[in-house]
């Protein structure tokens, strides 16, 4: 599962001279008794890969009977809890959880359906959907399916079933074709055609899109955005424009996430742990240098700023250095 979660432009890396017993002690020691040593928890949890973390997590149950996640839950609270048990979580655990927590209760928070599903790999979905039926013990297409309606519902399951094309091998002919087709389906004609561009923005590979993006721009004179924007409205719009920002780049998608979620009063410490944690080995690196480029300021100072305490400091372990 891991080698679908693992980039090369990560900040987190396999912590050479690695010793999952003695992180595993360390921990306990960190937790036993009156008070926390936090300090060696975000020393041990941010420095050591999510593979490390498993078996760290495996020898502490090993040596101490308890799950390494509730005794976390059960000695830290609030924001730094949150994240120090999500960096023990394999990645499409993850991605699972916050899909769960997504559809929870009345009302479905669209914008982290659309985060995940817009961004993830078909290999990474399916490893989702794989985690998702092992905690839940139920598919995650039928959950989105209850959860969800009309067109946006169809897009998702796309996304959630892994239809997504995975090639690297692109095709100019069938560009020029899906062009004309998405030409057709709104700007060319009256009223829209949402099947159209659902199908060809949720099945064809990432580089097949931006081929088609190009033709696209010649046969219309207007970017494949401007068209979404204008042709479609609702929470099908957001996932659309989503798909097309992961497409061009996706490091610059989260960057703007971040973005948002540090900027003005307030901070939505949710999807900032959700980047940091499921990015910081991926692609972090170059979100860094994306949000260095939208904002004017460097993520670390950003979350410098914006957070305090225990939770600040892992994040910044997270991010990795200052731009």
């Amino acid at each position: 599962m891991a080698s679908a979660w693992v980039g090369s432009r990560g900040t987190v890396k396999d912590f050479p001279g690695f010793s999952a017993g003695k992180d595993a002690d360390a921990i306990r020691k960190a937790i036993k008794g009156l008070g926390t040593d936090e300090d060696s928890l975000i020393a041990i949890l941010t420095q050591r890969s999510n593979a490390q973390r498993q078996l760290i997590a495996k020898e502490y149950q090993a040596a101490c009977g308890k799950d390494l996640k509730d005794d976390l839950k059960g000695d830290l609270s609030g924001n730094f809890e949150h994240l120090m048990v999500s960096l023990t979580l394999p990645p499409a655990y993850f991605d699972a959880k916050q899909l769960k927590k997504a559809m929870k209760g009345t009302g479905t928070t669209e914008s982290i359906l659309i985060e995940i599903l817009a961004s993830r790999t078909s290999k990474q979905m399916k490893d989702v959907g794989d985690a998702y039926y092992t905690v839940y013990g139920k598919s995650l297409g039928d959950e989105i399916s209850s959860e969800t309606s009309g067109d946006f519902r169809k897009a998702l399951l796309f996304l959630a079933n892994s239809r997504r094309e995975e090639t690297s091998k692109v095709d100019e002919n069938l560009a020029k074709k899906d062009a004309e087709i998405l030409y057709n389906a709104g700007e060319n004609k009256w009223g829209t055609d949402e099947d159209k561009f659902i199908e060809i923005l949720c099945l064809r590979s990432l580089p097949q899109l931006r081929l088609t993006f190009d033709a696209y721009m010649k046969i219309c004179k207007k970017s494949i955005e401007e068209s979404i924007a204008g042709e479609i409205s609702g929470h099908l719009e957001d996932l659309l424009l989503a798909i097309v920002k992961c497409a061009r780049n996706t490091s610059s998608f989260f960057a703007e996430r971040l973005y948002k979620s540090v900027k003005g009063a307030g901070t939505d410490e949710f999807t900032l742990t959700r980047i940091m944690v499921s990015r910081s080995e991926m692609d972090m690196l170059d979100i860094r240098a994306e949000f260095k480029k939208l904002a004017g300021y460097s993520l670390h100072s950003a979350i410098k700023s914006d957070t305090a305490g225990d939770y600040g400091e892992a994040l910044l372990k997270l991010c990795g250095g200052d731009d």
